[in-house]
């Protein structure tokens, strides 16, 4: 074949590929509807909270155990027979109430005696007196009559006391307990008939570390819950803070007090308590918005739709929050989910935080429309 023939045919068959290469990119090969985007680092979806100032408490935990304020056991001062008794179990009494009453049918008797012979006493003293202004009888006769007088009188206040013993009172007002003792039982000096406790205030006494002792004064405020009222808190103030350390346990005892006008809380119950410390505003972010890496701690501001990475100083952790100390300004955005996709400088689209929301149960990011 002649050269110019051969060239002919191979001119021929390019322009055939190329002609069929462009019917196929133009009618034959995929393509989307859209144009293809501009280069560049995806956006990364991220979950933020705002940085706002708190109110947070510097709180110790403790236990202890409730003690009236006072407390005594009802007892007689004399032996005797019951012939009433008033104490109604977990009533409450005013100081000088008679809770029993012995028989006193002898002692009424000696008071009525002593009185009839204290009243004959004055009686011959008054007339002996009469008598001396008229130099009738000598002197030594009237400071007989006087000595006499006074016998009766102090023989009369020994009957009187030993019929007021047969009352039993109650010294203080308080809460009565149990009794074992029926109307009609011979009691003993010095059996106990009941209890009597001062409930108006309560005392609870618990431990401290050592390592606290300069911050806990008296007149620091604290609250008190019992597993028998869940759904009640009780308030109230320490009293006092004892000046010895156990040297075995290293703590020291407190002692506060828990106001309980209305008598709820026992004598003997087991209380948790709660005491503040301090308290003090700092700006706070959620936890899971703080990133540790070597000797930094950091976290990813928003800024304008950028993450910006930030240094940060943190304080106390308190229910999922922890205080900045610096490098951070009020209002400001952080990323608290998606943190393992941001980086420095890196593109962002918001998801805000609902208030209230947890790591666990925060907000769930939008459905991607398909």
């Amino acid at each position: 074949m002649a050269i110019w023939k051969q060239i002919l045919l191979i001119g021929l068959l390019a322009a055939l590929t190329m002609g069929g290469l462009e019917t196929y990119q133009r009618y034959m090969a995929p393509h989307s509807n859209a144009e293809a985007p501009a280069a560049g680092p995806r956006p990364v979806t991220v979950e933020t909270a705002r940085v706002e100032p708190r109110l947070l408490q510097q709180t110790i935990e403790a236990v202890g155990t409730t003690r009236a304020r006072r407390s005594i056991e009802i007892v007689p001062e004399v032996d005797g027979r019951l012939v009433e008794l008033r104490i109604r179990t977990g009533s409450q009494v005013t100081r000088g109430d008679i809770l029993a009453r012995l028989d006193d049918t002898i002692e009424r008797a000696d008071l009525a005696e002593a009185e009839a012979v204290l009243i004959e006493r004055q009686q011959i003293k008054e007339r002996i007196r009469q008598l001396r202004q008229t130099n009738a009888v000598s002197q030594a006769s009237e400071q007989e009559a006087t000595a006499r007088l006074a016998e009766a009188t102090a023989a009369r206040d020994r009957a009187l006391r030993r019929l007021q013993e047969r009352d039993i009172v109650a010294p203080f007002d308080g809460v009565v307990g149990l009794t074992n003792v029926d109307v009609g039982a011979r009691v003993t000096e010095g059996q106990v008939l009941t209890r009597l406790d001062d409930l108006s205030e309560i005392e609870v006494e618990f431990a401290v570390p050592e390592t606290l002792y300069a911050q806990v004064s008296p007149g620091l405020g604290l609250t008190a819950r019992s597993a028998a009222f869940p759904d009640r808190e009780f308030s109230g103030m320490i009293e006092a803070v004892d000046s010895r350390i156990d040297p075995l346990s290293r703590a020291f005892r407190v002692r506060a007090l828990v106001p309980n006008p209305d008598s709820t809380l026992p004598a003997g119950m087991f209380l948790s308590l709660t005491l503040v410390l301090a308290e003090e505003t700092r700006l706070t972010v959620p936890e899971e918005a703080i990133v540790f890496q070597a000797a930094e701690t950091y976290v990813f501001v928003a800024e304008e739709g950028i993450a910006r990475r930030r240094v940060v100083t943190t304080g106390q952790r308190k229910d999922g929050l922890i205080a900045i100390l610096s490098g951070l300004a009020p209002g400001e955005e952080v990323v608290v989910r998606g943190l393992q996709r941001v980086r420095d400088g890196s593109p962002i689209s918001l998801l805000r935080r609902e208030e209230g929301a947890t790591a666990e149960t925060g907000p769930r990011p939008p459905e991607t429309p398909t």
